[in-house]
């Protein structure tokens, strides 16, 4: 067996109504709230000033779906004018956390062309001080509260484009994972973000990185969410069902916040660039079709995906695809208006791409 290493900094709280417990975690600090539009509406807002009291230094909720570069460009220098003394506090989904994120590496510059510019020559910018984060997910898919990854998305420049910012200062101080918090959402968004989760446990466990705690996290998470997601659609209103859900999620972001994503995922982001599809839908319809290719290109990889749905299973990928189905996704291309050539090119060109040269079936 070869050698490997598991690493995670992140401090969990994890239960239904822990959301209190931040105020014992900001020990004192001030703090800045980075979350999202409706968070006042649904009165979210108000519990967490609540909470906060005179520790909260200002709230920045206006962050947008799949963060855009001019945003945070707009955003960045005022963030450290006002908030360079709090504790980030970011409540929300994927969007929100990758919007935060952006914020806790200050440079000498002061402006954040100046990471722009390091990702863009796919270099790290030269941190001079940070910002520590509590990350508080109001979904149940995107692991981001215990991983360092950040997405920025450029859509308005002649070329789009996908950013990934990756520092040791990205990594949260701590996450308080609420599976209260996720009972307002809407169906789609409950379902998507909880295949997103799956897309995540997978990939992590199909990848040249995996090692026996990201498996077992992995092999957990992704039965969880087969087993729960479809009673789930059906009772959104259930806190069981809800900490399941949140649970798979979080135990499926330990996983691969050690291994990195793979081919799954080097596919949706151009499906989410150039065809529209949300991250947890981009990333999971091609997962049966990934399955396929990575079956039999290593023994011990096998042994754990045979966990998912067991050894008596003879398809696991035909399995996982009526799954997808029975949750109302499909797992073909030209469902989404995607030509066969087109998708083998995408295909082709995302093995070869970061994620994709994690994955056990890479060409190399």
């Amino acid at each position: 067996m070869k050698s490997w290493q598991y690493h995670n900094p992140v401090a969990v709280t994890f239960g239904w109504g822990c959301l209190s417990k931040l105020p014992t975690l900001l020990n004192g600090r001030r703090a800045v709230v980075v979350t999202y539009p409706q968070a006042d509406e649904t009165g979210l807002l108000t519990s967490l000033k609540k909470l906060l009291g005179g520790q909260l230094a200002g709230v920045v909720d206006d962050v947008e779906p799949n963060p855009e570069l001019s945003w945070v460009t707009r955003h960045y220098s005022d963030f450290w004018k006002h908030y360079a003394d709090c504790v980030v506090i970011a409540v929300g989904g994927g969007s929100v956390m990758d919007s935060a994120k952006m914020f806790l590496p200050g440079v000498s510059s002061g402006d954040f062309s100046e990471i722009h510019t390091a990702l863009a020559q796919s270099k790290l910018p030269q941190v001079q001080r940070s910002l520590p984060m509590i990350a508080v997910p109001t979904t149940a898919g995107t692991g981001s509260e215990v991983t360092p990854w950040a997405t920025l998305w450029d859509r308005t420049s002649a070329k789009h484009q996908k950013f990934s910012l990756h520092l040791n200062e990205t990594w949260p101080e701590a996450a308080l994972v609420d599976p209260e918090l996720t009972m307002s959402l809407p169906k789609v968004v409950t379902r998507d973000s909880n295949l997103d989760a799956l897309s995540h446990a997978l990939e992590s466990i199909w990848n040249v990185n995996a090692n026996p705690v990201s498996d077992r996290l992995a092999v957990e998470a992704a039965r969880t969410v087969i087993e729960n997601l479809p009673a789930l659609l059906n009772d959104q209103s259930n806190p069981q069902l809800r900490i399941l859900a949140s649970r798979a999620s979080l135990m499926a972001g330990l996983a691969f916040s050690n291994t990195k994503t793979a081919l799954a995922h080097n596919i949706s982001y151009e499906m989410t660039l150039k065809h529209g599809l949300s991250h947890g839908l981009a990333c999971s319809f091609t997962l049966p079709m990934v399955w396929r290719l990575a079956q039999g290109k290593d023994p011990e990889r096998d042994l754990v995906l045979n966990q998912i749905f067991g050894i008596e299973e003879k398809d696991p990928a035909g399995a996982l695809e009526a799954f997808l189905t029975s949750v109302g996704v499909s797992s073909q291309f030209n469902d989404y208006g995607v030509s066969k050539q087109e998708a083998d090119d995408l295909i082709h060109a995302s093995m070869q791409g970061p994620r994709g040269r994690n994955f056990v079936g890479s060409l190399g």
